[in-house]
């Protein structure tokens, strides 16, 4: 005899339907970023309809850094002004349900999604969550139920039979020295360790949000726009 559960049946059609209509609003939504010059760096919705958009400037290769004394381009309020009536626009004639849409620039905890992304961010600190604790691979080194670390970017050996890129972490648990005190030219340096990893390895990416009030090259500047009912553009 079978037995027929409605709730099950309903709950799957919803996650269908939703699977769906997250896909379909991806697509819009990257190919009108794409189509005005500017990279999708992530689509967010949050509580009370709203739609918030993060886009940056694409990215050209290694070899794209501007040159010296003149600073590295960013996404200005302006190009979040034009996003936001051309997503308008697109949105609009594809159906997508929202009340407020939010374009902006990354802010310093940039995500890290694709390959072209670590290419980009070589060398700076970034903050990593694995899928899986480090279990048996943790070998002593660190605690076998960690998944969070932050270290140096860098690119490592592809791993065999991954089919990808290898990419690994680096960095050191010994503590830094605090603001002026004077390290000793005869203290040992500190221990580095690292981690390798592949992309799909990964849980979340980002770059770590550190302030340097010295003077750290900053990726991007704020650049935002807000569009309910009108639209706000602060300062």
């Amino acid at each position: 005899m079978a037995f027929w559960h409605p709730w099950r049946a309903d709950g799957r059609a919803g996650h269908l339907k939703g699977a769906f209509e997250h896909v379909a609003l991806q697509q819009v939504v990257e190919q009108t970023v794409a189509g005005l010059g500017y990279d999708l760096v992530e689509i967010e919705r949050s509580a009370g309809g709203l739609l918030r958009v993060t886009i940056d400037l694409p990215w050209k290769g290694p070899n794209s850094e501007a040159p010296a004394g003149q600073p590295e381009p960013f996404i200005t309020v302006e190009d979040c002004e034009k996003v936001t009536r051309q997503l308008q626009f697109a949105l609009e004639v594809d159906g997508v349900d929202y009340k407020r849409l939010e374009v902006s620039s990354p802010g310093i905890d940039r995500p890290l999604r694709n390959e072209q992304d670590f290419e980009r961010f070589v060398g700076e600190v970034i903050d990593i969550t694995l899928k899986a604790p480090m279990g048996v691979a943790a070998a002593g080194q660190v605690a076998a139920n960690r998944k969070k670390f932050r270290g140096t970017l860098e690119r490592a050996a592809q791993v065999e039979g991954a089919g990808a890129p290898g990419w690994q972490i680096v960095w050191s648990d010994a503590p830094e020295p605090k603001p002026g005190q004077k390290v000793s030219k005869k203290r040992a340096p500190a221990t580095l360790q690292a981690l390798g990893f592949v992309l799909d390895e990964l849980r979340e990416a980002r770059l770590a949000p550190i302030v340097d009030f010295k003077g750290r090259k900053a990726r991007t500047q704020p650049g935002f726009s807000d569009i309910d009912d009108g639209t706000q553009v602060p300062d």
